[in-house]
């Protein structure tokens, strides 16, 4: 016997109603023919992961503030080399 595959989409529906607890775990399992064991060990892998989606997202914004800062100093460099240039031209 194969194993049936499980779309992905399938899963997390199944894992936010779980989630929202308006009915047992046995109730979604027999609502998705699904065997309740699975339900729990999806809740919990998906709850493991998830605060690992909001570490991402920290790593992004703090990313984003190192390339503004970094796009402000290039500015700055820029700037300072204009004024060096025209300073340097009555010298000439």
């Amino acid at each position: 016997m194969t194993r049936k595959k499980i779309a992905p989409k399938f899963l997390t529906k199944v894992v936010f109603e779980a989630l929202k607890e308006q009915m047992t775990i046995q109730e979604y399992a027999i609502k998705h023919n699904i065997v309740t064991q699975q339900i729990s060990t999806w809740k919990r892998e998906f709850l493991n992961v998830a605060e690992e989606v909001f570490a991402k997202r920290k790593r992004i914004s703090q990313k984003t503030e190192q390339e503004q800062m970094e796009d402000q100093l290039l500015k700055m460099i820029g700037q300072q080399k204009v004024e060096i240039n025209f300073f340097k031209k009555p010298l000439r």
